[in-house]
């Protein structure tokens, strides 16, 4: 059984295939995230997606968005086979199998993207997957080439909101590397790998979506 956090609380597939796992939260914020991506994507080419997970918000978005072609990942083995099972299911074209990529490491089995996202990581993961991530983000994508972070943020000039607070209380109890990321911190490390923040848009339930683009 995974120990990471983004499982907490899923379950089977209804169907019962012990594969599939299902994040609620999913259903609740993919179409709000397929809005900015709509806005932030290009066209055509690869997005890479960091810590895909259960696999479900790929799906939906290779649906979305069929011109693109959507590479999944994930360091753990559970979520690559949900992964599997649910592209299996879904029998989309433009999905490619899941790949073995930890966001910390130093070499990643993919070498180029036309953009990466990541959904609901950097908080529950060491700061070294953050650093990592931005460093895989400036050697695999081209100028002008976005980097798409989801996910609960503090900010400097925004009083934190209650249940992030809390949150972020209840990660640092359960493993004091995690923690909600303060986004003047992730534009710190990202700013020498010449990566400039240029959007910053709210999402429901105090999360945000910030988008890095290489210049």
């Amino acid at each position: 059984m995974s120990e990471r956090p983004w499982f907490a609380g899923e379950a089977a597939h209804p169907a019962g295939d012990a594969a599939k796992r299902h994040a609620p939260a999913t259903l609740r914020n993919r179409d709000a995230i397929a809005d900015v991506l709509a806005r932030e994507l290009p066209a055509s080419g690869l997005v890479l997606e960091v810590a895909s997970g259960s696999g479900e918000h790929i799906i939906h978005f290779a649906e979305r968005f069929p011109a693109l072609e959507w590479q999944a990942s994930d360091p753990d083995s559970v979520a690559r086979r949900s992964i599997s099972a649910w592209a299996e299911e879904a029998a989309l074209s433009n999905i490619l199998l899941p790949v073995d990529l930890d966001a910390s490491a130093e070499e990643w089995p993919t070498s180029a993207a036309s953009a990466i996202l990541c959904i609901n990581m950097t908080h529950i993961a060491p700061w070294a997957a953050t650093l990592g991530l931005l460093k895989g983000a400036a050697r695999l994508l081209r100028p002008g080439a976005p980097l798409i972070l989801y996910g609960p943020f503090l900010r400097a000039d925004i009083e934190t909101a209650p249940s992030n607070a809390a949150f972020d209380a209840q990660l640092r109890a359960r493993n004091p590397a995690y923690g909600i990321r303060w986004v003047e911190d992730v534009d710190r490390a990202a700013e020498p790998l010449s990566l400039a923040r240029t959007a910053c848009y709210p999402m429901p339930a105090n999360n945000l979506v910030l988008v890095y683009r290489l210049s």
